[in-house]
């Protein structure tokens, strides 16, 4: 009975000297299993706010984070975006593709296509992140709105009048000397002509008139307008809003009410003072 009690006394004394290290080790596992959680899921869906109808414009989709990345920013499973439109007409709008992978922490380029109705609508994308097992996942959302109108468009004609091929070269076009946008030009061969067309997308420019620009200097003469000139401009003139005349309306008949109310008292005045004869 002696010897199993002290046998149980030393049995504790070293599971209780035991507890420390038992301890420590616990505490060194517990910051590795912290250290393999992740953050959570983000992404976004970006591009120009306005785009000009029957255009091709390119967008930027991103996510990253949730389950499918660990803590030192390894991919371990897979991210994926799935979008959606939505808008009043959605004929010939596309986004593509449609859905797909994100790797590597980069953006996903995407088309957004539209068709030749003028209207707002919106991109919706749902990110979501898996880990390699399938066995937990995360998702969230984000969306913008694009506008879709009817573009100012500029169109010129240009011509290498130089004997030799003009190797590809970019115009620029200007609004009021600031510059707008670009037109990529491929070779021009010798005595060709390339015809430039740009859109400018804009919820409206203010009132007044406008110049868009084109500058061919950068080609030192080689490549030219029809008549000879390496400069082209266009003048766009916009009308004020138009006059709100609802005002005046009201004015008026505010006023007819009330000629018509002094003429009728004034026939009554007088039809009192006769039947007073």
């Amino acid at each position: 009975m002696n010897r199993r009690r002290n046998a149980i006394a030393v049995l504790g004394l070293v599971l209780l000297l035991a507890a420390p290290t038992f301890l420590i080790a616990v505490s060194a596992v517990a910051p590795s299993a912290r250290a393999a959680t992740t953050e959570a899921v983000t992404g976004s869906v970006s591009g120009p706010g306005i785009v000009a109808t029957g255009s091709t414009t390119l967008f930027y989709v991103y996510g990253w984070g949730g389950p499918a990345v660990a803590f030192n920013a390894t991919v371990v499973g897979t991210i994926k975006y799935y979008s959606a439109l939505s808008g009043s007409n959605l004929t010939g709008v596309s986004f593509t593709p449609a859905t797909g992978n994100i790797t590597s922490n980069q953006s996903v380029l995407v088309d957004l296509a539209v068709g030749n109705a003028t209207e707002t609508i919106t991109i919706s994308v749902m990110i979501s992140s898996l880990n390699s097992n399938a066995s937990e996942n995360q998702s969230t959302n984000v969306s913008t709105t694009v506008h879709i109108v009817q573009p100012y468009v500029i169109s010129a004609t240009i011509v290498n009048s130089s004997a030799t091929t003009v190797s590809a070269f970019v115009v620029y076009v200007t609004l009021d000397g600031s510059m707008v946008g670009r037109v990529n030009v491929t070779s021009l061969a010798a005595g060709k002509s390339f015809q430039l067309v740009y859109q400018y997308a804009t919820l409206g420019l203010s009132s007044g008139e406008h110049t868009f620009g084109i500058s061919l200097a950068q080609e030192h003469g080689l490549v030219t307008f029809p008549n000879g000139q390496t400069q082209y401009t266009v003048n766009v003139y916009v009308n004020g809003p138009a006059p709100d005349y609802t005002l005046w309306y009201v004015a008026g008949i505010v006023t007819f009410f009330g000629v018509l109310f002094i003429f009728a008292s004034r026939v009554a005045a007088r039809r009192r003072g006769a039947a007073r004869r």
